[in-house]
């Protein structure tokens, strides 16, 4: 399990980098300030989570049925939250596809990290040493 844990990492915070760079400097002229302020929460919040699934990488070997929950929640967590930014602060580049649907995956990704945070909590209180 920790093999896919620390790929997961790596590839969210690569891509977090990319992101990050063409918001910066692909998207500086091209979204309003509030826009680009939203796509920057979810490259914000994609660094912290592939950050803390380095650290998830780190509690093993504790309970591997936790370290599976708190892997799955950050990860759909931050698909769902960090995507779900990007592609409706993006819409305009979308040709204004009507992406409004993808709203409530904000906060169910959000849910998700909390979530992912809440079982890491207790990975720890029961870790041993």
């Amino acid at each position: 399990m920790k093999r896919p844990v620390i790929t997961a990492a790596a590839l969210l915070g690569l891509s977090a980098v990319l992101l990050g760079a063409f918001g910066a400097h692909g998207l500086k002229g091209v979204l309003t300030p509030e826009q680009l302020g939203s796509f920057e929460t979810g490259v914000r919040y994609q660094v912290y989570h592939a950050l803390a699934l380095l650290g998830l990488a780190a509690l093993f070997p504790v309970n591997v049925k936790l370290v599976k929950v708190i892997f799955t929640c950050f990860l759909a967590g931050t698909l769902l939250f960090s995507g779900s930014i990007y592609l409706l602060a993006c819409r305009d580049l979308l040709g204004g596809a009507k992406v409004a649907w993808l709203g409530p995956l904000t906060p169910l990704g959000g849910l998700l990290l909390v979530t992912g945070w809440a079982a890491m909590a207790i990975a720890g209180w029961k870790e041993r040493g």
